[in-house]
């Protein structure tokens, strides 16, 4: 698919769902500016939320379409309160799905890279990072359960 127009490859972009134009721009460059194609988000904010919440969110300043889609998209999947988060192996403070604070990794937190005299106070803040993945995953499992439960 690299060798084909980026008119062609927008095309077929546009009958992807959000979570496989999320991967896409893994692959290359030139697919992660398609799949940041601003008329590409728009219509998939439009045919998931409706033609009025699209007229409702729509971006201003230097927000793009795929921006609101992601606040949205996290908004359905975690609520508007004040949520602790996980994608992938990072933690995340939201609040009505606009990510807040970038909280860690649990890959930071694995690292056993410790010098002798920093030993307490690595040892400190390690404690401090499991609580904080421990409730991460909590939430996560939490929210999980809810959905399978609805």
């Amino acid at each position: 698919m690299d060798g084909l127009p980026g008119e062609l490859c927008l095309k077929i972009f546009h009958l992807l769902d959000h979570q496989s134009l999320a991967s896409a721009p893994q692959v290359c460059r030139k697919w992660w500016t398609l799949t940041s194609d601003d008329e590409l988000w728009r219509k998939l904010f439009n045919d998931r939320w409706g033609a009025d919440a699209a007229a409702f969110y729509a971006p201003e300043g230097s927000r793009s379409w795929k921006d609101v889609f992601v606040v949205q998209d996290r908004c359905d999947r975690y609520g508007l309160g004040v949520r602790i988060i996980r994608e992938g192996s990072d933690y995340y403070l939201i609040y009505q799905g606009e990510i807040q604070r970038y909280l860690g990794s649990r890959q930071e937190a694995d690292g056993d890279d410790k010098v002798p005299h920093q030993k307490t106070e690595v040892e400190q803040r390690q404690v401090s990072d499991r609580i904080l993945f421990f409730l991460g995953d909590l939430e996560a499992a939490c929210a999980n359960a809810k959905r399978v439960k609805a």
